[in-house]
């Protein structure tokens, strides 16, 4: 039986550094480094290794994850492995999933400890990466599935996936749904596959969206007694500082400060503005709780309710909208998929 053809795509990160003579970790490492240091890798797949970039994970773009979709559509592979680092991972592998709709595996994966240190997982996460890519149950479920992200042998959704502490070898999760599968041994065990309506019919409203242009949007945190001083000079700015949509990351299932509310209300006037729980995740209220900074009166005032989105999600989603050319009525439409 013929392996399967898997294309390895590079990014950067940590899994892709290597030490310079003062000890310090730089980007150096290239795709074909990463499949090397993975000698069973062959016996797996037919791998083709490409370098796409050498940068770390917090210096990817919106037009860099545009530009890595458009080639993963006109690659002739089984099966597509997106190697980064780890600091974006949850908010370009959701992004991925909604630009492609594809019958074959896209996995992203990354490492938590760099190579120079002792047990590093980038290798056993790459070979993870690829047996995932490679498996039969994945490859006639990969349009089901969707992106996913594959970390210390756990398949996660991108939707769902969540980076939950910043240097732990476990770092991360899927805090509202578990993984989809599993590896054990040299086998993939399925678990669930991902309720993604709300996806599916997002992609089906996006259309293009790499056509379109950026469209920063400006995430705004909730806290204890947050007086709005921030929303109030971007209101105040002639050009919104630039901000072409915001995502409010709000309390509970869907609250804001009183102090603060009038400004968040008078936001999303200006830009479309979409709350989404900065519980990191679950369906936020819609009609529980009433006064002037409840999800009742932020729901009349205007506000985009953005469901069960993590807030870095919300971004993502709100920017392709966005970039899309999706008008207001459209945009709450797409986000109400999500409650």
């Amino acid at each position: 039986m013929s392996k399967p053809h898997i294309h390895v795509l590079a990014l950067g990160g940590t899994i892709a550094t290597r030490p310079d003579v003062t000890g310090a970790m730089q980007m150096g490492l290239g795709a074909d480094d990463l499949v090397a240091a993975v000698p069973l890798l062959a016996k797996i797949a037919d791998i083709e290794a490409e370098t796409v970039s050498r940068v770390g994970s917090h210096s990817l773009s919106f037009d860099q994850i545009h530009a890595l979709a458009a080639r993963i559509r006109t690659l002739k592979a089984d099966g597509v492995v997106v190697t980064q680092g780890t600091d974006t991972l949850e908010e370009t592998s959701f992004l991925l999933d909604l630009l492609l709709d594809l019958e074959i595996p896209v996995i992203v994966t990354a490492a938590m400890r760099n190579p120079a240190l002792t047990s590093p997982d980038g290798p056993g996460n790459l070979l993870a990466a690829v047996r995932v890519a490679a498996d039969p149950w994945v490859r006639a479920h990969a349009n089901a599935l969707g992106v996913v992200a594959v970390m210390l042998d756990e398949v996660y959704a991108a939707a769902d996936v969540l980076k939950v502490h910043p240097t732990r070898l476990n770092a991360f999760a899927s805090t509202q749904t578990g993984p989809l599968a599993a590896l054990v041994e040299d086998r993939i065990v399925p678990l669930a596959l991902p309720v993604r309506d709300a996806l599916v019919a997002a992609r089906r409203r996006l259309g293009d969206a790499a056509r379109g242009q950026a469209s920063p949007v400006a995430l705004l945190w909730m806290s204890l007694d947050e007086p709005g001083y921030l929303i109030n000079a971007l209101l105040a700015a002639p050009d919104r500082l630039g901000y072409r949509g915001a995502v409010v990351a709000a309390m509970g299932g869907g609250h804001t400060p009183e102090r603060a509310t009038d400004s968040v209300v008078r936001l999303a006037t200006e830009l479309p503005t979409v709350v989404a729980p900065r519980a990191g995740g679950g369906p936020l209220l819609e009609k529980t709780y009433g006064g002037p900074s409840s999800e009742i009166a932020l729901r009349k005032a205007g506000l985009i309710w953005g469901g069960r989105l993590h807030p870095l999600k919300a971004r993502i989603l709100l920017e392709t909208c966005l970039r899309a050319s999706l008008d207001r009525p459209a945009i709450a439409e797409v986000f109400s998929a999500w409650n």
